[in-house]
C-alpha cells in the first residue's frame, strides 16, 4: 500500500481516546520504571482481571504531556512503551502463511495521509510480531462463506483485485463505485457457493465486476426504507458506544442506560443520545437526514479521495475477515466493510447537523470515519450473532447498496 502514508506527529488523540490494555511484560516495564513513586500514583488500574494503563478525569493516559507527547517515550524511548502504545495505528493479524498489516484510520496522520510510505515501517512490524507471540501462530485463513471451507488464495486474491480494481475506477463517480461494490458484495452474500469454488468463483466473481456499470443502470435503488435506516442507525449506536473502565455506575445501570440509548437511535425520532464523549449529542435527526450529499460540499474532492483510501485500505489489509475481525468468513466481512462505510457518512452528517451546516466539510467525514474505525476488530460485540443478523437483513431488498449511497 504505497498509496497510503504514516508517521506519528505527536497530536496526543490516542493518547486521549484508548484504554489501554497491558501485558505482563508491559506492566514489568512500567514498575521496573519507577513511576508509581515519581508520580506518587499507581500508574495502572484493573478492571475485570485484566490491567489497564490508568487514564486521568478528562480521559486523557497519565502519561500524556502537555506537548502531546508520552512521558515513557521521551524519557525511556518507543521500544519502552506498553505493546499496544508502540504499534496503533497498525492493525496486526496473524495469517496461514504471512503476518496481515492494516491501519486504522482513527489516526489522524493515517487520515491526512501524511509521513512515510507504510513499506518504511517494515522493521518495526517485524520487531512487534517478535514481541507478540500470538502473531507467530499461523491463523487458518478465513472461510468463504458461513458454513463452507475457507477460502484459498486464488479465491481471496480474485475478491480484492477485482473490487479494488473497480473501485479506482476513475470513469465513475465515487457513488457509482461503492453502489458497485455493494453490489458484488450483496450478490456474492445471495450466492450458493458451496460449489463454485476456485476458478469457477474467480469467474463468477470477474463476472459481476464486470457488469456493473450496465447493471447497476438497469437497477437502481431507492432511498432506505424505515427498517433499513433503524437497522443503520443501530449498527452505528454499536460502532461508536465507548464503555469507559472508570464509569462508576454498576453493570446494571450502565446495561440499562445502553438500552435505552440504542432503542432512541433505532426509533431515530426526536435528539440524538449520548454515543461518546467525541461526538456531539442533542442533535435532531431530522437535521442529520436533511444533510446534503457529498457531491455539493466545497471539499467533495477530498471527501472522496480519503472514502477511497479508507475502502482500499480495509479491502487490501483485510482487515473485516478472518483472524483480524472475529473469525469471520471473507463474505460477511466484507458485508462489514460496507456497513461500516455506510455508518461512516451517517457520522459526518451527525457531525455536520451539530454545526448548522448544510453539507459536510472534510473535518466532519474526517471524525466519522475515525469514530467508525476505532472499533473495528477491537469491539467484541461487533463480533457477535445480532451483527451477523443485521447484515443479513440489510442485504435483503438491496439494503447495503440503498444504505451505502444515501450520502452520496
Amino acid at each position: 500500500m504505497d498509496w497510503q502514508k504514516y508517521s506519528c506527529h505527536g497530536c496526543g488523540d490516542c493518547c486521549r481516546d484508548f484504554t489501554v490494555q497491558l501485558r505482563k511484560r508491559d506492566v514489568q516495564k512500567l514498575e521496573s520504571q519507577g513511576w508509581a513513586e515519581r508520580i506518587g500514583e499507581d500508574v495502572t488500574q484493573e478492571f475485570r482481571g485484566q490491567i489497564y494503563l490508568k487514564r486521568r478525569q478528562d480521559g486523557s493516559c497519565i502519561f500524556l504531556r502537555e506537548d502531546g507527547l508520552c512521558r515513557v517515550h521521551a524519557e525511556h524511548g518507543f521500544s519502552e512503551k506498553p505493546v499496544a502504545c508502540q504499534v496503533f495505528p497498525f492493525n496486526l493479524a496473524p495469517g496461514e502463511n504471512s503476518l496481515r498489516v492494516g491501519v486504522n484510520f482513527l489516526c489522524r496522520s493515517v487520515q491526512r495521509n501524511v509521513g512515510a510510505g507504510l513499506l518504511d515501517h517494515r522493521k518495526d512490524l517485524r520487531r512487534f510480531a517478535d514481541v507478540i507471540p500470538e502473531l507467530n501462530r499461523p491463523a487458518p485463513e478465513a472461510p468463504l462463506a458461513r458454513g463452507i471451507d475457507p477460502a484459498d488464495e486464488q479465491e481471496t486474491d480474485a475478491v480484492i483485485e477485482s473490487l479494488d480494481g473497480w473501485l479506482q475506477s476513475e470513469d465513475f463517480s465515487m457513488a457509482t463505485r461503492l453502489d458497485g461494490l455493494a453490489f458484488v458484495i450483496q450478490s456474492l452474500g445471495d450466492a450458493k457457493l458451496e460449489n463454485v469454488r476456485g476458478s469457477r468463483f474467480v469467474e463468477l466473481v470477474e463476472m459481476l465486476v464486470g457488469v456493473l456499470p450496465e447493471e447497476l443502470a438497469l437497477l437502481p435503488v431507492q432511498e432506505p426504507s424505515r427498517r433499513q435506516s433503524s437497522l443503520l442507525r443501530q449498527a452505528v449506536f454499536t460502532r461508536t458506544e465507548d464503555p469507559r473502565i472508570e464509569s462508576k455506575h454498576g453493570r446494571f445501570r450502565t446495561s440499562i442506560d445502553q438500552l435505552i440509548r440504542s432503542r432512541k437511535m433505532r426509533r431515530g425520532r426526536g435528539f440524538t443520545p449520548f454515543l461518546t464523549s467525541e461526538l456531539p449529542q442533542d442533535v435532531d435527526f431530522r437535521r442529520i437526514d436533511g444533510v446534503a450529499p457529498f457531491t455539493e460540499s466545497p471539499d467533495c474532492e477530498q471527501i472522496s479521495e480519503l472514502f477511497l483510501r479508507y475502502a482500499r485500505a480495509t479491502l487490501i489489509g483485510r482487515r473485516t475477515w478472518g483472524s483480524a475481525y472475529y473469525g469471520w468468513s471473507l463474505i460477511d466481512g466484507l458485508q462489514a466493510m460496507v456497513l461500516n462505510l455506510a455508518c461512516a457518512v451517517w457520522v459526518s452528517n451527525l457531525c455536520s447537523a451539530a454545526d448548522d451546516r448544510p453539507f459536510c466539510r472534510l473535518e466532519d467525514v474526517q471524525r466519522g470515519i475515525g469514530r467508525v474505525d476505532r472499533h473495528v476488530g477491537r469491539a467484541p460485540w461487533l463480533g457477535t450473532s445480532v451483527e451477523r443478523l443485521r447484515q443479513g437483513y440489510l442485504r435483503i431488498d438491496d439494503g447495503l447498496r440503498r444504505i451505502i449511497i444515501r450520502g452520496w
